[in-house]
């Protein structure tokens, strides 16, 4: 299976931060899952994609031309794609992904997986579930988790949106999530699916 995962170029301040990304990462090689991801070589990008070369996985990294020059990419990857821009390698990111998940990182971070959720909802991503997760270490996403609550109050969210985006705190969690990968996803709402 692809699973697209996002993540920060940085570790963040948290050992855990990095202790669960490469924990995923060896899971994912060893269990012959392909991890596509931003192509960087640092922070919790390079320990993610390490991990799962070290274990005899496939990594697919996906970067604009710019970050290139601007800052460190890896260079044993089973794969690199260079796009044109941002939008291009969200873009590939998603089209390659079965599954996604997103570990603690920044805006970008919450750029990408903010996306993803929008095209959930919108029944853009196809006929089969493909599971957007966030990685709840030691409680990183607890406020967005509330925000996205009350935007279900407030109405801007629907409870069926809400639960499409899934709170993972281990491996097993993600296990039990990706079953329902590639499952029909027909009875959903399609607004724009035409």
């Amino acid at each position: 299976m692809n699973i697209t995962v996002y993540c920060g170029a940085n570790c963040g301040r948290d050992p855990e931060f990095g202790n669960r990304a490469r924990q995923l990462g060896t899971w994912m090689g060893q269990n012959g899952h392909r991890l596509v991801y931003g192509a960087g070589d640092v922070g919790m990008m390079g320990i993610l994609s390490n991990a799962v070369l070290e274990a005899g996985g496939d990594v697919l990294g996906v970067t604009p031309a710019f970050f290139i020059r601007a800052e460190e990419i890896h260079e044993k990857l089973t794969e690199l794609r260079i796009t044109a821009d941002l939008t291009e390698r969200r873009s590939v990111m998603i089209q390659e992904g079965d599954a996604f998940i997103a570990l603690p990182g920044g805006t970008g971070t919450l750029d990408e997986i903010s996306e993803v959720m929008c095209l959930t909802r919108l029944g853009l991503l196809g006929e089969k579930k493909r599971p957007v997760m966030l990685y709840n270490i030691n409680g990183y996403y607890d406020d967005l988790f509330r925000f996205l609550d009350r935007m279900e109050q407030e109405n801007f969210f629907g409870r069926e949106d809400r639960n499409n985006v899934i709170e993972v705190t281990c491996l097993e969690d993600i296990e039990k999530t990706l079953e329902t990968a590639g499952m029909s996803d027909t009875g959903r709402n399609r607004l724009y699916s035409g």
